[in-house]
């Protein structure tokens, strides 16, 4: 993965990976180097727990052939992360039972994140969360 500064306008980083167990672990590692590029290596814990979870519940819950997973700084301690794939149904956060061994993906998605959600676009849906310098740890 090469990464080069925008001159002008926001610094992006973007790729689509086949819907395999495996494509969380590389979004998680490109999503790190961007944010460690950009001089932000204070959101990557963050960052990382964030973008794992929503490319695995991509690849686990829809039949999408890829998943997306982008991240652009939005400002000079802050980050955008965006999750794409083919299914227009939306993910619910639930409460699990305690002795359930899935289930809180959203839930840490929640707690990281100082803002996400999610919204229906052309060809399916996108999930996004903000990360910003005070981030919740």
């Amino acid at each position: 993965m090469t990464m080069t500064a925008a001159s002008v306008g926001p610094q992006r980083y973007q790729e689509r990976y086949p819907a395999r167990p495996e494509a969380a672990t590389q979004a998680r590692r490109d999503i790190a180097l961007a944010l460690e590029t950009w001089g932000l290596p204070h959101l990557s814990f963050a960052a990382e727990q964030i973008v794992t979870e929503l490319v695995a519940n991509a690849v686990e819950h829809t039949d999408a052939a890829t998943v997306g997973a982008s991240i652009t700084r939005t400002g000079e301690g802050s980050a955008r992360i965006v999750v794409t794939d083919t299914s227009r149904t939306r993910p619910t956060p639930v409460v699990p039972p305690a002795d359930a061994e899935h289930g809180r993906g959203l839930l840490l998605v929640d707690a990281l994140a100082d803002d996400w959600g999610s919204e229906l676009v052309h060809g399916g849906k996108r999930m996004w969360a903000e990360l910003r310098t005070d981030a919740k740890p």
